[in-house]
C-alpha cells in the first residue's frame, strides 16, 4: 500500500480549473518531486493535501485512510506536515519556541494547568524542551535556541521551518520550494539536509521545486504539472529529458 494515494483531485476558483484530475502514488520512504512552471497548480495541490482547500472532486488517502475533507489540524495529526515557499515562522518567538509550537499537537496540558502552573504543566514543558533541543541539535541550531526566529540568517530560517514541521511527528513531509531565495552554497547545504532528514527520520518527502539541479540531485520520481493538469510523470531522468517538459519551462 502506498503511503499517499491521490486520485483525480480537482478544484476550481471562479470558474477557472486550477487543478484537474491530479493523481499520484507515493511509496513510504520515497523522495518525490512535483514541478512545473509558475501558476501550474503545484502549491494548490499542497493546499488540497493539507486541508487549506477542499477539493471539488477526488480522494486523498494516507496509508489507506481517507483524509480528503479533514481540517488542516486533523490532517497534521494524521501525519502530514509542510513548509512554505515564503517562510512562515513565528518570527517574534524564539527558535526554541518555534519548534515547541510544532510539538503542541503531541503533548498537551489544560489551560487551568498552564495558568496555575500545576505539575502536569511543568512535566509537559520539560519534555517539550528536551524534544525541541534534540531537533535543534539535528539542524545545528541549538546555539541559537534563545534567538528570535526573525534574527536567524535566511538559510537557518529554512532549517528551522523544517525542524518545526518535523516536531509534529509526520509520516509525510511536504516542502514547498525550500531552495527559493538561496544562493548555490545554501542550496547545496539544503540538499544535504533533505537527504539527512529522509534517512534520519525515515521520512517520505514530496517536494515542489524550481531548481532543476536540486530536483535532479535528490528526487527519484517526478510529476510535472502545467495549467493544472499532469503533463507527465515518471523517473526523474526520463521526465527531465521529455521535450514537453522542456517546452513548458521555456514557455514560462
Amino acid at each position: 500500500m502506498a503511503l499517499l494515494e491521490v486520485t483525480n483531485l480537482s478544484i476550481s476558483f471562479g470558474g477557472l480549473r486550477a487543478v484537474e484530475d491530479f493523481s499520484v502514488s507515493i511509496e513510504k520512504g520515497q523522495l518525490y518531486g512535483l514541478i512545473g512552471p509558475n501558476g501550474a497548480g503545484k502549491t494548490t495541490v499542497f493546499n488540497l493535501l493539507t486541508g487549506v482547500y477542499k477539493p471539488d472532486e477526488g480522494l486523498i488517502h494516507l496509508e489507506g485512510k481517507n483524509i480528503t475533507n479533514l481540517r488542516t489540524i486533523d490532517i497534521n495529526k494524521e501525519g502530514i506536515a509542510r513548509t512554505f515557499q515564503n517562510i512562515r515562522l513565528f518570527k517574534n518567538l524564539t527558535v526554541l519556541d518555534n519548534v515547541k509550537a510544532g510539538l503542541h499537537n503531541r503533548y498537551h496540558y489544560s489551560a487551568i494547568e498552564g495558568i496555575l502552573r500545576l505539575p502536569r504543566f511543568h512535566k509537559t514543558e520539560k519534555i517539550m524542551n528536551e524534544k525541541a533541543y534534540e531537533l535543534l541539535k539535528v539542524f545545528e541550531l541549538e546555539g541559537e535556541a534563545d534567538y528570535l526566529a526573525a534574527n536567524l540568517p535566511y538559510g537557518k530560517q529554512r532549517k528551522l521551518e523544517i525542524a518545526r514541521a518535523l516536531a509534529t511527528g509526520p509520516r509525510l513531509l511536504l516542502l514547498d520550494e525550500p531552495a527559493a531565495g538561496m544562493n548555490p552554497n545554501e542550496t547545496k547545504e539544503l540538499m544535504d539536509t533533505i537527504r539527512f532528514v529522509r534517512k534520519e527520520f525515515d521520512m517520505t518527502i514530496l517536494l515542489i521545486e524550481h531548481d532543476m539541479k536540486l530536483v535532479a540531485g535528490i528526487c527519484e520520481e517526478l510529476t510535472v504539472l502545467n495549467f493544472g493538469k499532469i503533463l507527465t510523470s515518471g523517473e526523474t531522468s526520463e521526465v527531465l529529458n521529455d521535450s514537453r517538459v522542456i517546452t513548458a519551462y521555456l514557455g514560462e
